[in-house]
């Protein structure tokens, strides 16, 4: 819990009563690497906030093939509050540890602290700009490049997760990732 209201402060003020009320709505879970935090065609009914561990966001395309589309570290929220299916996958590709809040809580803790549409807001402004600045240089450059690129922007991630994700993500065969990392070294 002290990880996500520190994560908070970051973006902007709460007071004691505040606090505690988040405090006593979230929940501590551990989803071991594999599980699904939420599977397409179903809908997510809770908040997360990754405190440790990293997800992957994946689809299958009309092929049926996996594709992973981002990862997700520590320090981020899961979340959906359109209460809609999900299209995608959002699967533990480490061990992690998570807080959870269901969507009903949510939404009390945002009707009850006045600026906490405002924070969410930044988080997500925030979170986008990440998103966007990771995914759109991948689709124009050889796989080297991308390899290289995904090195410089996920440092931590490369010896946390399997091959296979990254090679998903970067849209090419396991066998070719370990022509490329054998290549560089």
């Amino acid at each position: 819990m002290k990880e996500f209201i520190e994560y908070i402060l970051q973006y902007g003020n709460l007071n004691k009563q505040q606090i505690d009320l988040i405090t006593s709505k979230g929940t501590e879970i551990e989803l071991s690497k594999d599980d699904y935090f939420v599977e397409a065609g179903k809908v997510l009914r809770q908040v997360g906030f990754i405190i440790d561990g990293i997800f992957r966001i994946c689809y299958y395309n009309n092929k049926g093939e996996e594709i992973t589309k981002i990862f997700i570290e520590e320090n981020h929220l899961l979340f959906n509050l359109k209460n809609a299916p999900s299209t995608e996958y959002i699967q533990a590709a480490t061990d992690c540890k998570l807080l959870v809040f269901s969507n009903k809580d949510w939404k009390e803790i945002s009707e009850t602290i006045i600026d906490w549409e405002h924070i969410i807001q930044k988080i997500t402004n925030k979170s986008l700009a990440q998103k966007l600045e990771r995914v759109s240089p991948l689709v124009s450059q050889d796989a080297t490049t991308r390899y290289l690129e995904f090195m410089e922007k996920y440092p931590t991630l490369v010896n946390r997760i399997p091959l296979s994700y990254i090679a998903s993500y970067l849209g090419i065969t396991q066998q070719s990732l370990s022509r490329i990392r054998k290549n560089i070294r």
